[in-house]
């Protein structure tokens, strides 16, 4: 469990980077992100996108690695943006990442993947590998 809660840890930092509002909404709430996508690494999107969608997801993850991963769930997050911040509580934060996952920017899969190499911006492996790095490293001092 020790890489699911890196790569958890990982996504949260990349939100910090890329989208502190929502960064800044769930530390205010104490939402871990945990609570909000182990679903969406555990099972790599299945039975959360339509399955067109996560098979499209899943030939890009077989062909540019595992940094797809944090495409996409940046992408479900920049996208819906707005609606997140919305929320006001920390069950709404909950449920309004559970309504991201549905809905037609999800469905249109030519879209959603042109979108998850465009609205992330640039994401290196060497970006992810020092942050699994530094963000295992903290969660082994944490125990």
């Amino acid at each position: 469990m020790l890489g699911l809660k890196t790569d958890q840890e990982v996504l949260g930092e990349l939100v910090r980077t890329k989208l502190p509002a929502v960064a800044a909404l769930m530390d205010g709430h104490g939402v871990l992100w945990t609570l909000v996508v182990s679903r969406w690494f555990i099972c790599l999107f299945v039975d959360i996108l339509p399955v067109e969608t996560v098979l499209r997801i899943w030939d890009c993850l077989f062909n540019e690695g595992s940094k797809i991963i944090f495409r996409v769930a940046l992408t479900l997050i920049k996208q819906h943006q707005a609606f997140i911040l919305e929320a006001t509580s920390f069950a709404d934060i909950c449920e309004k990442f559970k309504e991201i996952t549905k809905g037609s920017f999800v469905t249109e899969c030519h879209t959603f993947m042109q979108k998850i190499f465009s609205e992330p911006g640039s994401l290196p492996m060497t970006t992810i590998t020092r942050l699994r790095e530094s963000c295992r490293a903290k969660l082994l001092v944490q125990g």
